[in-house]
């Protein structure tokens, strides 16, 4: 097992990447409905429902709980979620086209652990209507896709009772139910394991952090592939240096997690995406460019996703010099991403409103919440997790096997910033090595 204890360093100044600049709102530049000059006048939104409207982030309210999600709302400045009637954001197939991925339902049967907060009974039939809506096979516990435990393996977390807990469980429930999504679109053939942490309400950011590293064990133990979370916690050294990192180096099984909403995060970065042991999954906007770009959609850097230094800890597994220098030979984030900008991000369903009573079905969202299980199911279906440690495989893969994202930035112009903000040619921090261009590269 990887020592933590070894291989972590003293903890030390990145020069001035020591004091994160202030970001522009995530999305800010695409919740218009405009798309970038720099793409072309063509380029368009996955719906024209989508325009002109507002974003708000998920679970925002809920204490120690980051989940990096962004909702897509009814207009500028209001929290009020956009729900439609049919879908208004991008399906598989937009995703498959945009990735070159295997047409149909090509692929292994291998299974993708989700780890989410709260409890959602109603997450098989969500997860159904989602799959029938967009052809693909259906996906239950009866036919043996899909199945839901608790973190230690047991039957899922009960559905809340107090009001308290209702909120909590609506709120993550947007979370979940785009996670188990992202999954189906970027593996139809795949298993789906969901767990269920533990709601830490009112417990430390700590004890709700190590609760996600006794479910990625069990999702080892379960026979996961891939695993992938998509909420992010403030570093400190038991979470760096202690036992929920160790919980999160299973070698053979691809971990994701998302690389943050917020944009760049300088030193220190949000755990667990600090982790060597872990892919970083940052986010792009990705629109439609019929007859330009790769297979008729062009990326850019959603200005939103997480970039940063990991100053306290060694590179990623397999990260080269020439990314970790820049966070002066410590672990540079992002690895890899997808798309996450909510404005051209994806349609998902979801019904469950037990605090509220809203009705609503389908939401269009965002977030690297999108890009970090789209990625771990990509890992899934490319099926090359043998040597799988961290991002390590990444790394090694033919520069052909990603998308080179090369514009874009999730800084405010005349910053100052460096390749840790900034997109250009090869690895940069708000996107990695890139987006995946098929499957080689998993």
């Amino acid at each position: 097992m990887l020592n933590f204890r070894k291989a972590a360093v003293a903890a030390l100044a990145v020069g001035a990447l020591a004091a994160a600049p202030t970001v522009l709102p995530a999305g800010a530049a695409q919740a218009q409905g405009l798309a970038s000059p720099r793409i072309g006048s063509a380029a368009s939104l996955p719906s024209p429902q989508l325009a002109g409207r507002g974003t708000t982030q998920v679970c925002a309210g809920i204490a120690h709980n980051r989940c990096m999600a962004q909702l897509v709302t009814v207009a500028p400045g209001s929290t009020k979620a956009l729900a439609t009637s049919n879908p208004a954001g991008y399906g598989p197939a937009d995703f498959a086209a945009a990735y070159n991925l295997p047409a149909g339902n090509a692929g292994p049967a291998n299974t993708i652990a989700i780890l989410d907060e709260g409890a959602f009974p109603t997450l098989e039939a969500n997860l159904n209507a989602y799959r029938t809506q967009y052809g693909l096979p259906a996906c239950t516990a009866a036919n043996g896709c899909f199945k839901q435990v608790n973190e230690h393996g047991g039957a899922p977390l009960a559905p809340g009772t107090t009001p308290d807990e209702k909120d909590f469980d609506e709120q993550v429930g947007v979370e979940t139910t785009l996670d188990v999504d992202m999954a189906s679109a970027a593996c139809p053939s795949c298993r789906i394991l969901e767990i269920t942490v533990n709601r830490d309400m009112t417990t430390s950011e700590d004890q709700a952090a190590e609760d996600f590293g006794v479910a990625m064990n069990t999702a080892a133990k379960l026979g996961a592939s891939s695993a992938s979370v998509s909420y992010q916690f403030g570093p400190d050294a038991t979470l760096d240096l202690g036992q929920a990192a160790r919980d999160f180096y299973h070698p053979g099984m691809a971990i994701t997690a998302s690389s943050g909403d917020g944009g760049y995060e300088g030193t220190p970065s949000g755990w667990p995406q600090n982790l060597p042991t872990v892919t970083s999954v940052g986010g792009t906007a990705l629109y439609r460019t019929p007859g330009a770009g790769h297979n008729g959609y062009t990326e850019v850097a959603w200005d939103g996703s997480g970039s940063g230094c990991a100053a306290e800890l060694p590179p990623a597994l397999g990260q080269p010099t020439s990314a970790s220098a820049n966070c002066g030979g410590h672990r540079a984030d992002a690895d890899v991403s997808a798309d996450a900008d909510p404005t051209t991000g994806a349609a998902v369903y979801d019904d469950y409103t037990p605090f509220s009573g809203q009705q609503q079905s389908w939401l269009a969202v965002g977030g690297t919440s999108q890009s970090s299980p789209y990625i771990a199911g990509v890992y899934a279906r490319g099926g090359h997790l043998t040597n799988v440690e961290g991002p390590n495989t990444l790394y090694a893969a033919a520069p052909s096997a990603f998308n080179d994202v090369t514009l874009g930035q999730n800084a405010p112009a005349n910053s100052g910033c460096t390749v840790l903000c900034v997109s250009g040619t090869g690895w940069d921090g708000p996107t990695g090595l890139g987006t995946p261009n098929g499957l080689a590269g998993f």
